[in-house]
């Protein structure tokens, strides 16, 4: 008897865009994932990520039980065995060194997945623990630390209404290759599209041209790190102009005077001077930005993980104030979700410096501490030290900082344990490895990029799978572990119910439930499989305001002091070149360069340079080339090519996947070396903490030299 095919919706959630698939399976098998043409937000819209989730589901090396470490091997132990264990061990150390000697280690794909979110805290809440880390502090840090002091709340995010905004200023993003991050926005080739269709232009500013700049209408090269001088030049432009238009937000901002003296000093002159882009063009978007009645200035890896990352979001947010373009049809305006709908009073705000790191004192972000002061934490003796590890989903080895010195640094921790289905370069260090059921074993609900989205919508996402009898789901394991912990501890502990009943409440309880003419809940969306369209986004921050004084509070002393100790006279070369990521649409996180799929045909993983810089050191194109940083140096294959700026190379996140005990057999047989063992922990924004990853001074050599 044959075996029926069944037809299931459900987003993608390999990256950012959440877009819309249609899945047909026939038993345990996928017959095949396409576009689902009905989804209201990305209307059949799918990119090459979305085929690997049949990798993904089939993958030989997804882990399915427990296991421990024995020597050099791993054993398959059962979850009462494996919880047991890594209970007691946690606790153990504990008690010898104190509950901040166990740190907690998230990686991005937590956000990806609903239990995570609703029950991550449980775990922590368990170990009371201060050493908290996480891929945030990696990434997109700056954006939240701005949106929590000016708007109150940390994901009180702007998002560029990108439907309906006629000029676009792109700076260090490449969203036709991201599908958009902090702004989720499938099919975005279309969306851009749109703005030249309606007469209006987008602008991209990078030291590469990315794949979105050769889209543009425009594209300048800018030198790693100068950004903020750049925005500077556009925010003092305005107010020099006397062009300054708050809109309807007028009333509620507090310190323009303040910020107009601030920004006085930075000319476009002094701009061009610093970044490379002249002060002719520099002039020209500040006046497309005043004179275009609905445009959006917006910025994300390239300014946000550098130097001068917070700055640089102030100042976009600044700009897009002082232009008119804040909470209103095409700028940056505030999504209204189904569920996590942010207005004053609304739980998980934030707060900033309540503690700071051991060794550098580095200031605490909603409680958690920037992953550039991991390693130290590790290495450095004294009351405490970290002495053990849980990693969730995240594997700092290949995506922090120095990577090299955290592999080091946890060769020598007491114990270690991942809440994880793979053994990577990271969670090789553990002593058990707790593996929860795959992605389309359980089902799934887009808290975060639903209240990042261009476009406001819900959908629900069924399990496509059963899971084993003998699997457990995420949220199984912390309430499991947790309630464990707890009771070593005899500390109370309560679990917390399934994910879905969490997310049926805040369905019924938010802002299109019970009091709302779509009375909205799971059932209900269950009706619905391709989701339900909830609208444009609307303007709506005077009612959500949620900072304590009701107002938008623009100085923020510690911009203010950073501000000040930015150099304000000529800059003038040293000769080194400067290392910028570079990001591919088959890749997104490490974990990805295990499918097939995902890694056949052209390598992703070369060095970009441009040829003059290769002419000037004696390298021919193709040749293999040592990369050295202060920290480490590496070795690779390089790509000569016109679309780097003169002076930068682009090395991709990611790859290096040949240490020993890496069980990813297709990954291990790609070439690639890791460019976080060429970033430096030490090298990071001094406000948030968060890791400096683009701007990295570098040398190129052949590797025979």
């Amino acid at each position: 008897m044959s075996e029926t095919t069944q037809t299931l919706f459900r987003a993608c959630h390999l990256c950012e865009a959440i877009c819309g698939l249609e899945i047909k399976t026939q038993g345990s098998e996928i017959v095949s994932i396409k576009g689902d043409n009905a989804d209201p937000f990305s209307g059949g819209h799918l990119c090459p990520k979305a085929m690997a989730l049949k990798d993904l589901q089939e993958d030989p090396d997804r882990l399915r039980k427990p296991v421990k470490r024995v020597g050099d091997n791993w054993q398959e132990i059962t979850w009462q065995e494996a919880l047991d264990e890594v209970a007691r061990s946690l606790t153990d150390v504990q008690r010898q060194y104190g509950n901040d000697s166990v740190a907690v280690f998230a990686g991005n794909p937590n956000v990806h997945n609903y239990g995570n979110l609703t029950h991550g805290r449980l775990l922590r809440k368990a170990l009371q623990t201060k050493s908290n880390y996480s891929a945030t502090s990696l990434d997109q840090l700056p954006h939240h630390l701005i949106a929590y002091h000016l708007y109150g709340h940390q994901f009180l995010l702007p998002i560029p209404d990108i439907d309906h905004t006629d000029y676009m200023v792109i700076i260090g993003a490449n969203p036709l290759v991201s599908n958009g991050s902090l702004m989720t926005a499938p099919n975005i080739t279309r969306k851009l599209q749109q703005i030249q269709k309606r007469n209006g232009k987008f602008v991209v500013i990078d030291p590469r041209r990315t794949e979105t700049a050769k889209a543009a209408d425009e594209h300048h090269f800018i030198k790693p790190g100068s950004d903020v001088y750049l925005l500077l030049a556009i925010a003092n432009y305005v107010f020099k102009s006397n062009k300054v238009n708050t809109a309807h937000l007028g009333d509620l901002l507090v310190g323009l005077g303040e910020v107009e003296l601030a920004v006085a000093d930075f000319s476009a002159e002094l701009a061009a001077s610093k970044t490379g882009v002249s002060a002719e063009i520099i002039e020209d978007i500040a006046e497309n930005l005043i004179n275009t009645k609905r445009a959006v200035l917006y910025g994300r890896m390239g300014i946000s993980v550098q130097q001068y990352g917070t700055l640089c979001q102030w100042l976009i947010n600044i700009i897009n104030l002082v232009t008119g373009h804040t909470d209103v049809e095409g700028g940056a305006m505030f999504t209204s979700p189904a569920v996590a709908y942010v207005k004053k009073g609304a739980p998980g705000a934030g707060h900033f410096g309540k503690f700071r790191s051991r060794v550098s004192g580095l200031p605490e972000f909603g409680g958690e501490l920037p992953s550039v002061a991991l390693a130290e934490e590790m290495m450095t003796e004294g009351e405490g030290q970290i002495k053990a590890m849980v990693t969730i989903a995240g594997n700092p080895v290949l995506s922090s900082a120095n990577g090299k010195q955290i592999d080091e640094a946890m060769e020598n921790l007491d114990y270690v344990v991942a809440i994880d289905f793979y053994i990577n370069e990271t969670t090789r260090h553990a002593n058990i490895i707790l593996p929860p059921s795959s992605p389309l074993e359980h089902e799934h609900y887009d808290f975060a990029f639903l209240r990042l989205a261009v476009r406001d919508t819900t959908r629900i996402n069924p399990a496509i799978f059963d899971k084993d009898n003998d699997a457990l789901h995420d949220w199984q394991i912390y309430n499991k572990l947790s309630e464990k912990i707890a009771e070593l501890k005899n500390n109370d502990f309560s679990p917390l119910p399934d994910p879905k009943h969490i997310v049926d409440w805040e369905l019924k309880n938010g802002l299109y439930g019970q009091n709302h003419e779509l009375n909205l809940s799971w059932e209900m969306l269950e009706a619905n499989p391709h989701g339900i369209d909830l609208g444009p986004l609307k303007t709506s921050l005077k009612d959500r305001i949620a900072t304590l004084s009701g107002n938008i509070e623009l100085i923020i002393p510690e911009c203010m002091q950073d501000l000040e100790s930015l150099d304000k006279t000529i800059d003038t070369q040293d000769g080194k070149l400067l290392l910028i990521g570079r990001r591919h649409i088959r890749s997104n996180n490490s974990w990805m360069h295990n499918y097939q799929r995902l890694v056949k045909g052209k390598p992703h993983w070369q060095l970009f340079m441009h040829p003059d810089d290769l002419a000037a050191r004696g390298i021919e194109n193709g040749a293999e080339v040592t990369i050295k940083s202060r920290v480490g140096e590496v070795s690779t294959v390089v790509k000569a090519t016109d679309e780097m700026m003169p002076g930068v190379i682009s090395l991709p996140h990611g790859w290096g996947h040949q240490k020993a005990g890496v069980k990813a057999q297709v990954a291990s047989q790609t070439q690639g070396v890791s460019c976080n063992d060429l970033t430096d922990e030490t090298f990071y924004d001094a406000i948030s903490g968060n890791a400096a990853l683009n701007g990295v001074p570098v040398e190129v050599f052949n590797k025979a030299g």
